[in-house]
């Protein structure tokens, strides 16, 4: 599930913004989903989010895309794990998995909330993204 999930969450960030990760990683925690996408902002994105008011007009426009564009990967989730996706938002991540409003790296986590837990047994943790 987790190879799968991870292959959507790439194909969606490349279709909704024309990049494609470095690398994905899936954890899934109980009810608890997050991808973390590496790579998953652009040179002038990371340029601009160098200064704190250029960081905020990131994270309000990844906050507003991811808003307006999950549906897609949440119904792509329900039918890897038969589990519907309660709640999802979007942070960025300089540096190793602190929710951040500043960020220069250009990590993306998305955490989704399921409707109910999926059996670790069921469960592959990591993956690396696919090249195109």
């Amino acid at each position: 599930m987790a190879k799968q999930i991870a292959n959507a969450a790439s194909a969606f960030q490349q279709q909704r913004t024309g990049l494609v990760p470095s690398g994905v990683t899936v954890v899934l925690s109980d009810q608890t989903l997050v991808i973390t996408l590496k790579g998953a902002l652009s040179a002038a994105e990371k340029a601009l989010a160098k200064s704190p008011t250029g960081a905020a007009q990131i994270q309000e426009y990844h906050r507003q895309l991811f808003a307006i564009s999950s549906e897609p990967l949440r119904q792509e989730i329900r039918r890897i794990t038969g589990v519907n996706v309660s709640d999802a938002t979007v942070e960025h991540d300089p540096i190793g998995g602190a929710m951040v409003q500043v960020f220069a790296a250009g990590t993306m986590v998305q955490v989704f909330l399921l409707s109910q837990s999926i059996a670790p047994d069921t469960w592959n943790a990591t993956m690396s993204a696919p090249h195109s």
